[in-house]
């Protein structure tokens, strides 16, 4: 199984982005799948998670701002953002399925995948 991230780029403050990660197969029928971000002397940390019924967790931080959305016929997990402010500037990063369950408290797996990672960059 494969995830790819992609999406990232540089946005000014305020602007708007959305990432993908694509499965490379339909293992997202039975995961769940979260959105991570790792900035600049920071730890890694969860933004936001969805499960394989469509239900989301969202971090404090992205809350009101980011939408995560799943279509199964594609099997892509979309991390919509807007308002975008400095401190989101990141790698971020998607992951499916322990490390998800684990931090949002929604139980475990025996699979744990991740994407690459995609950059975003918020700058005027």
């Amino acid at each position: 199984v494969q995830l790819q991230a992609s999406g990232g780029g540089l946005v000014q403050p305020g602007g708007s982005l959305t990432l993908s990660c694509a499965a490379s197969g339909t293992i997202f029928e039975t995961t769940a799948v979260g959105w991570y971000r790792q900035g600049p002397g920071k730890q890694r940390e969860l933004v936001a998670a969805i499960t394989n019924h469509g239900t989301t967790n969202y971090a404090d931080s992205a809350k009101g701002r980011f939408t995560i959305s799943r279509d199964s016929a594609t099997n892509t997990v979309y991390l919509q953002m807007s308002s975008l402010k400095a401190e989101d500037t990141a790698v971020y990063y998607c992951n499916a399925d322990r490390t998800t369950l684990r931090d949002v408290g929604w139980g475990t797996s025996g699979y744990d995948y991740w994407g690459q990672g995609t950059q975003v960059t918020v700058s005027s």
